[in-house]
Parts: C-alpha cells; structure tokens; sequence
C-alpha cells in the first residue's frame, strides 16, 4: 500500500509539533485521527516514524530521512494548488511566523493585523521566542531575526535597522541620583539579559561596558522593558517599544545608542510558493514603515 498525500502531510505536522495534538491543531483534526495516520504511514512504508519521549513524538533515523521528502511535496502540493486556482498572489490559509519576543510583542501585531484586515482569509502566527528559530524543521513558515545564520538551506533578506537606547521609568529617575555619565550607571540598578541566556551575540548589549553588571534579569525583552517600566532601574530598549508606553524616558541618548538589524529568513524551497513571497513583500515593507513611525515618536 502507497502512502496516500494526507498521511504524509500529517507526518509532517507531527514532526513539527512533536505532539499529536499540536499537530492536530494544525491540521484541525482530532488526535486520535492524527495517530490513526501515522500508524497508517508506518504500516504503508515498513518503518517506524517517531519514538515518543516525555518531550514528545521524536523523529527516528528513518523518519528523519523522510522528512525532506515530506516537505519537498508539501511545497510542490502548494505550488499545484497555487497554479490551478490562479490565486498566486491572494494571501490565505495559516502562515507562522517566528520573531524575537521584542519585536514581537511592540512590531509585528500591528504590521501583521494590518495584512490581515487586508486578506480575510489569511490566518498569521506570531511564535515569539527567545531563541533562534529552526526553520529546517519548520517550526515557523518564515522568521524575523537579529542576525544573520550561517548554516542551512535558507534565503535571508535584510529588513531594516532599528535603533536601542538606555531608558527608564521617570519615578526612578526621580528617586535616584541624576545620570549625567555613563560612569554614574555604577550606582543605579541595571536591568538586562542573563548572561548565559543571551542566544545571540547581537543582544549582548553591555557586555565591556562599566556598568554591565545586571541586578534585574531576563532572558525575554519583554520582560526587561516591564522591569524599567516598574522603576526597577535602567536597561537598554527597543526605540520602537518605547510610544508603547507613558513614563519611560532615555536616558544619556546621546552617548549610548546601539544600532542592530532585523532580517527576514525564509527556507530556500519557499521561494517558489508565492503566497509566502507575497506575505514576506508585505511584512518587510509593513515593518520597515512601523519602524520608521515609531522611532520618530521615541
């Protein structure tokens, strides 16, 4: 018996969940229907697929051969129906997008509801983690990074510069002594990354500065601005977070200001399904715009 193309597309989402009813959210099929068509899969190609673990369904040696396979028919399956429905460049179905929980939380919802309201049939995922995103086993359709990788099958495109700068709440300001050097920043509380979580090299903001050491941590931005927004002390911020919120203030702007770069990685196979070049077009030009308007009200 043949694996049949709904068998194998689910495989693929179970590789990508790691979890059957991860995988049937995706597919919005129950889990027991996901299991079902894996084990239809298995018995067809005489190999078992996945070993579970407490982390979930793991691909085996041979499981792992398939995949690319896998995916190199999903992405012809999508480029069959994108040709014979002549609708190429409508924007629809689900696209995954996977971003650094900064822009994620303060960039992106706006630039990608915007897509939205333009193309009711588009459904978007922001994954937002602090970590950097494997799109070999498609954990995301594309992603926005601070850096550019160095291995694998992918196509980067560099969006943007964006620019980051010392801030913090004006209540702390006022309860503590002024900050008129770089120096000062000895005596006030910092709030930055862990340093053993810092997952690439450009988030690490501080590092030979006098006043690197951290007394309030996190491994998510997110978290950090919330920390400078409680008057927790003074940390390093996103220019574009910065409207996002009333009472936060620079601080020594110009003598510290940080310029990094955000870069859309897509998987090389992807370049030829044009729903995904379309919705990649729109969110580079979407983000380089709200870039630009929220760094002028900074």
């Amino acid at each position: 018996m043949a694996p049949n193309w709904d068998d194998m597309k689910t495989f693929v989402a179970v590789a990508r969940a790691e979890t059957l009813s991860g995988a049937g959210t995706l597919l919005r099929a129950d889990p027991a229907t996901v299991g079902r068509r894996i084990a239809r899969l298995e018995r067809a190609l005489g190999f078992v697929l996945f070993t579970k673990s407490p982390q979930g369904y793991v691909l085996t040696a041979q499981g792992q051969r398939l995949m690319p396979h896998a995916v190199r028919l999903e992405q012809t399956m999508l480029e069959a129906n994108e040709d014979m429905s002549g609708k190429g460049q409508d924007l629809s179905g689900q696209i995954r997008l996977g971003a650094p929980d900064g822009s994620a939380n303060y960039l992106l919802p706006q630039v990608c509801a915007a897509i939205a309201a333009d193309n009711p049939e588009l459904e978007i995922q922001i994954v937002a983690l602090p970590r950097i995103f494997n799109l070999s086993k498609r954990e995301a359709d594309m992603a926005l990074t601070v850096s550019q990788p160095t291995a694998g099958r992918l196509v980067v495109q560099k969006v943007t510069d964006y620019k980051l700068h010392l801030a913090a709440a004006d209540s702390y300001l006022a309860k503590h002594p002024p900050i008129t050097t770089l120096d000062d920043l000895r005596m006030h509380r910092i709030v930055g990354y862990i340093p053993e979580m810092i997952y690439d090299k450009e988030l690490d903001y501080l590092s030979g500065a006098a006043f690197e050491q951290v007394a309030l941590a996190s491994n998510s931005a997110s978290v950090q601005f919330n920390f400078i927004r409680q008057g927790g002390g003074v940390g390093v911020v996103h220019d574009f977070a910065l409207p996002a919120v009333q009472g936060v203030s620079k601080v020594l702007a110009e003598r510290f200001s940080l310029t990094r770069s955000f870069y859309l990685i897509r998987h090389e196979d992807d370049q030829r399904v044009a729903r995904l070049t379309r919705f990649a077009q729109l969110l580079s030009e979407g983000v380089r715009a709200e870039v630009s308007r929220l760094e002028s009200q900074a």
